[in-house]
């Protein structure tokens, strides 16, 4: 054997231990990644049979929607485990087709748009509330708009035509004695409110929070008016469950009805509960920076209120009857044709998360 083929065989040798090496590398990284960072559950759920599949839940980062991040994250400590499956949207109407197509069995959505969903035949019931106040009308900080009154002629961002926000727009202008197409209202996805505001592109915007926090955070906006001041227990998001999933898996929509209370009656128990929610809903589920919700959340607590959820007739009859007003329903709807009350009715005996940070254990 010639010294140039000895070598030939070395180096031959050498390229196979780092092909081989790199392989291992790779599959070892790829397999750290997929334990890490890929939820199973969420990949196999589609291949489950029906009846043990867990429910998709969509919702968008607003903090009227987050009792559903809360529950899931703290019902991943508790004995049962998960109890759905969240997705975040950035808009009110890619949620409402996925809720129609039966992409998703239950979402967070406002609740016009729920009644409007259930006029056009859309098989939904309204289950629970996602929490009282919450929204405000913020303007340019360094503007001269300083009462509704002064918006005349201005362009308002609302989240959608079939919103409470458009609503308490209405209201107001009542109040002030204007014409209803005083205002030039844009539909626009919450997210992206703040950022036009600071851009010059609007003049206003009606949104929930976290978005006039945003606003306030960045020393671009100021508040005008709090949803309250014209709507007293005003509510805005709610929960609403496909029927086929409450005909045939009634225990499910049970189980996260009471979770959703729970979630509620946790972050209303305290401030450090707040601070807690803040900061494990902004990391992992909004992807928004924890002091945004924090500021949300507690300057005061009263900004927003997590209790009494279950739904009232007299609060959707009165969203109804403003909606048959503005011309956005055609038809008056009863309260029974799109709600289903006995999954709050059970949730009222529910108690609050014990949980508190930290701990392994959620009951």
């Amino acid at each position: 054997m010639t010294l140039k083929s000895l070598f030939r065989i070395k180096d031959w040798s050498l390229k196979t231990r780092i092909i081989s090496c790199s392989l291992v590398w790779l599959v070892l990284i790829s397999g750290l990644h997929g334990w890490l960072n890929v939820n199973w559950t969420v990949v196999f759920n589609d291949y489950l049979p029906p009846m043990k599949r867990k429910i998709i839940v969509g919702y968008i980062p607003v903090t009227c929607q987050l009792t559903c991040p809360v529950t899931d994250y703290i019902s991943k400590y508790s004995e049962s485990g998960e109890m759905f499956l969240p997705r975040m949207f950035q808009g009110f109407p890619e949620l409402k087709e996925a809720l129609i197509s039966n992409k998703i069995q239950a979402a967070f959505i406002v609740a016009p748009m729920a009644i409007e969903l259930a006029a056009q035949g859309v098989p939904i019931k309204v289950v629970y509330l996602g929490h009282r106040n919450g929204s405000a009308v913020v303007v340019r900080k360094d503007g001269p708009i300083k009462n509704f009154g002064q918006l005349d002629g201005k362009t308002i961002a609302i989240p959608t035509r079939f919103s409470d926000e458009r609503l308490l727009l209405y209201r107001a202008e009542q109040d002030y004695h204007m014409k209803p197409d005083s205002i030039k209202m844009v539909e626009m996805a919450p997210p992206d409110v703040a950022g036009a505001l600071e851009a010059g592109a609007i003049d206003a915007f009606v949104m929930g929070e976290p978005f006039p926090s945003q606003a306030e955070m960045g020393g671009y906006g100021r508040i005008l008016f709090y949803a309250d001041k014209y709507w007293p227990d005003y509510m805005s998001c709610i929960l609403v469950v496909r029927d086929d999933l409450i005909q045939t898996r009634p225990q499910v929509v049970q189980v996260l009805v009471d979770g959703i209370a729970r979630s509620g009656l946790w972050l209303d128990t305290s401030r450090p509960h707040r601070v807690d929610a803040a900061d494990f809903v902004g990391r992992y589920y909004y992807h928004q920076k924890p002091e945004l919700l924090r500021w949300a959340l507690t300057k005061p607590m009263s900004r927003i209120r997590y209790n009494m959820l279950a739904p009232q007739k007299a609060d959707f009859d009165e969203v109804r009857d403003l909606m048959l007003e503005t011309g956005l329903l055609k038809k008056k709807i009863p309260f029974s044709d799109y709600t289903d009350l006995q999954f709050a009715d059970h949730a009222t005996i529910e108690t609050s998360w014990k949980y508190e940070p930290g701990d392994a254990v959620a009951k």
